[in-house]
């Protein structure tokens, strides 16, 4: 008889997670026009509708802004993990094939980018690599590792520099011109013309920006805190002891973080020691509302009925989360950019138009589901992951 091949199960809390943070990120990207902040004039609009722009832009990024982002970022670490220790269980080295992996996942970025300046794959894709390098290190390494990632250490050693020496100016990557370019080419270039911009200056800005915001060594603290998540179970329901700590701990730090980070503008003169200081503290309270949204999934996930029935709605748009984030860059791009419709909306309408996005990819998801188990670039990421070369096997 032939042995099972040994594998992890899916595990369904994860695919909800991700189907929220993707939901998430249209949400802010939609009122954010795609990284085009062209907006009308709406100084005739009435005062209730101004009123209405500002909570649903203020209320979005309050809830979601770094923090869909960074849910993604860890399921991503967390999917590392099940890949890799699937194939250990087969016996098999799965690092090298990993790498590969990225390298096609950088492709599927570029790609993403042409359409939208802001995506995240590509960064992902080069962050990545740290992966392969510390998976097999030990957890209390791991978490000692992915500390130091998430408190930030450039800008730690940026801010003391400052306080300490007068003299000393932060480095900072100038992405302003790259900026300016691309949002000339989505206000007035062509398609392809758009796309070229978007693929040099978009790159580089985009990359800039996160360098200069801490995503660099956030993304990789995040990633390694997935896969440990993976190591322990704690996705799973067994487990789900672990987050009531990790709620108490995020509600803990949350508010005297956020609560620092608004008055730190008042009590801080000196700009070089304020950016990097603000720019910890801001990823510290984002980190933690993070984790607090996590938590109270979970715990809405696996311990409410009600919950459990509408959360478990998301599988779906979860499973196929790739393909829906790329499409959403694209659809938005044609609806906001020059080179498609051109369509100038207030913050309210955008948003409507983002959660009728939503909508139709959510209805797409569970038609294609329903025959598939895996989304189109889910399946060709896997297919081309698994391309035979001399170096690796199954």
């Amino acid at each position: 008889m032939t042995q099972a091949i040994k594998r992890h199960p899916r595990v369904d809390a994860a695919d909800v997670l991700r189907g929220f943070a993707v939901m998430a990120i249209i949400l802010l990207h939609a009122i954010e026009h795609f990284n085009f902040y062209q907006f009308p004039d709406t100084s005739g609009q009435p005062v209730w509708l101004n009123f209405l722009d500002k909570a649903v832009w203020d209320g979005l990024f309050f809830a979601f802004g770094g923090k869909a982002y960074a849910i993604f970022a860890l399921l991503f670490g967390f999917s590392f993990f099940i890949q890799h220790d699937n194939q250990r269980l087969r016996g098999n080295d799965f690092r090298l094939r990993f790498c590969w992996r990225l390298v096609l996942l950088f492709v599927v970025g570029q790609i993403n980018a042409a359409f939208f300046t802001g995506e995240v794959l590509v960064l992902y894709a080069l962050v990545g690599f740290v992966l392969p390098l510390v998976c097999r290190l030990s957890t209390k390494a791991l978490v000692v590792i992915a500390a130091i990632c998430l408190v930030q250490p450039i800008f730690i050693y940026q801010t003391v520099m400052s306080a300490l020496n007068p003299d000393y100016t932060p480095a900072l990557l100038d992405y302003h011109e790259y900026w300016k370019a691309a949002n000339v080419a989505q206000d007035t270039a062509g398609f392809w013309e758009t796309v070229k911009v978007n693929l040099w200056e978009g790159q580089l800005f985009s990359l800039y920006w996160a360098w200069n915001a801490g995503r660099v060594f956030q993304t990789a603290g995040l990633f390694i805190m997935g896969m440990l998540i993976g190591r322990n179970g704690w996705f799973l329901r067994e487990n789900l002891r672990y987050w009531g700590r990790v709620l108490a701990a995020a509600l803990i730090c949350f508010f005297p973080l956020y609560g620092l980070g608004n008055m730190l503008g008042d009590y801080i003169q000196n700009p070089n020691v304020l950016t990097p200081l603000s720019a910890i503290i801001s990823s510290l309270y984002k980190l933690c509302f993070m984790l607090i949204l996590v938590s109270g999934i979970l715990f809405g996930y696996y311990c409410t009925t009600k919950f459990s029935r509408v959360l478990s709605l998301l599988i779906p748009y979860g499973r196929m989360s790739m393909t829906n984030y790329v499409t959403q860059g694209i659809i938005g791009s044609f609806i906001f950019y020059n080179w498609g419709l051109h369509l100038q909306m207030g913050i309210v309408g955008s948003e409507l138009i983002g959660i009728a996005i939503f909508l139709v990819q959510y209805a797409l998801c569970r038609v294609w589901i329903n025959h598939h188990s895996h989304g189109p670039l889910e399946y060709l990421w896997k297919k081309a992951t698994w391309l035979e070369f001399p170096f690796s096997k199954k």
